[in-house]
């Protein structure tokens, strides 16, 4: 049974395996192996519901892709999220582009009668790309080690977004940032 819904926003390729490299390394260490055994797809999450209906929500992710351009990224550090699932991830550079696509994709929901829940809303979002997640305790300190020696900053673009239902990560649609519809 599915744990919930979420829509992630999606890189170019370059930028998809810089991301990869640092969960690979991650799990050739033992430290966290999770991202990779739920197949999930780096990614930075714009949204997410435990009950929504996936339909409804095709048409506005549709709607609102054809409306937007390729999307600047620039991940400039390492966090952790206070939370039990000791989250490790790389932090993108949170530049108004950014916080506006997010913005108006809460908009676009919101007109459609959606929820936006705390975390997401966008006073409150903390845009960031997982890297590591249950990753134990003790470990930690390793695993920021591990991930300071990437060379940061790593660019590139958002290019797709898409609905997921998880756990484990299954891809219900994805659309490409084409920017093809008239505002």
């Amino acid at each position: 049974m599915s744990q919930g819904y979420a829509i992630e926003l999606y890189f170019d390729p370059a930028l998809e395996n810089q991301v990869l490299k640092a969960w690979n390394v991650l799990a050739r260490r033992q430290i966290s192996t999770q991202l990779i055994e739920i197949e999930s797809r780096p990614h930075i999450t714009l949204f997410s519901s435990p009950l929504i209906e996936p339909a409804k929500l095709e048409n506005i992710v549709k709607s609102f892709a054809g409306k937007q351009e390729p999307l600047p990224l620039s991940f400039s550090s390492i966090g952790s999220l206070p939370n039990e699932k000791n989250v490790l991830f790389l932090a993108p550079t949170p530049t108004l582009s950014l916080l506006q696509f997010h913005s108006q994709l809460c908009d676009a929901l919101k007109r459609e009668g959606i929820e936006i829940g705390e975390e997401y809303r966008p006073d409150s979002w903390i845009p960031h790309c997982p890297v590591a997640q249950e990753v134990p305790k003790i470990r930690m300190g390793e695993a920021f080690s591990v991930l300071r020696d990437l060379k940061l900053p790593v660019t590139g673009y958002a290019m797709d977004i898409g609905l997921v239902e998880f756990s484990p990560v299954r891809e219900l649609f994805s659309f490409v940032l084409s920017n093809t519809v008239e505002a």
